[in-house]
């Protein structure tokens, strides 16, 4: 009989990106746009000038980026620029997660017709890289500028994840707004949630007490998912949803308190890359 950790232990091929030309292939499609829309939008080209044209590559871009949004009494741009340029330097990985989040972001919401838009605009983007700044410094020790990053996260984009989550690659957090990631949390790879949804816990206890997710799964607008439960691979919770119970792979759930209302995708594609919003 497996043991509650064996049960929802991570899956290394499931959290690591797999994609290293990824950056440097995104940054060329968003270097080119930049220069499109500066001849278009004289206005902009000031911002597109700081943010990308003078940027050897998206580490740099998106690093001055963040730290343009996230400036404060305490930290200045120029201090969170040189904090995040060290942290990214330091961790290899951090820059093709990045990329796989924009390119989920490409290739799943209709509104971003060039990963030029989700650099520099969109904040569900920005919280992630946000997040996944913390994390490699909750991961290295750092706790108090990790929790210094969420708490700044949260103020600015309405996006609260902790930074000791265990998150994937691949994830689009839509529109972004209201959602919330737990301590203990796991959100494999190739996951999508839209606004307003909540990897809750339960209770007080200090125990691993937020949801698992599995790759591909696709979480409706404010839904709500507590306690140590599993979503199982490429299951789909409906729009307004409180689960309490596991979820088994492919399936579809529904209501409050949820329940299975049938199968999550006719196809070959996990709902998270469909993000088609029908729970039959």
């Amino acid at each position: 009989m497996s043991t509650s950790n064996e049960r929802y232990a991570l899956r290394p091929e499931k959290m690591q990106p797999h994609c290293p030309g990824l950056p440097e292939e995104i940054w060329e499609k968003i270097h080119s746009k930049a220069w499109e829309e500066a001849g278009k939008e004289p206005g902009m080209t000031a911002m597109l000038e700081e943010i990308v044209l003078s940027r050897p590559g998206l580490d740099k871009s998106i690093c001055v980026r963040l730290a343009q949004r996230l400036a404060s009494l305490y930290f200045s741009r120029e201090q969170l620029e040189e904090m995040f340029l060290g942290v990214v330097e330091k961790q290899p990985d951090l820059l093709e997660e990045i990329a796989a989040d924009l390119d989920a972001v490409v290739q799943r919401d209709p509104a971003s017709h060039s990963a030029l838009y989700p650099l520099l605009f969109f904040k569900g983007f920005h919280a992630l890289c946000t997040y996944r700044l913390a994390h490699a410094l909750w991961r290295g020790g750092s706790t108090l500028p990790a929790l210094m990053l969420q708490s700044l996260c949260s103020e600015v984009f309405g996006i609260d994840i902790h930074p000791a989550a265990q998150l994937g690659c691949g994830i689009m957090l839509d529109h972004g707004t209201g959602i919330v990631i737990g301590e203990t949390a796991i959100v494999e790879n190739n996951v999508s949630m839209l606004h307003e949804v909540t990897l809750g816990g339960t209770g007080k206890e200090f125990c691993d007490r937020h949801p698992v997710v599995r790759s591909g799964v696709m979480i409706g607008a404010g839904a709500k998912v507590l306690g140590r439960v599993e979503i199982g691979d490429g299951a789909k919770i409906a729009a307004s949803s409180v689960v309490l119970d596991d979820v088994k792979p492919h399936t579809t759930v529904a209501g409050v308190p949820a329940v299975e209302v049938g199968a999550s995708s006719t196809g070959q594609d996990d709902p998270a890359f469909c993000m088609q919003q029908a729970i039959r």
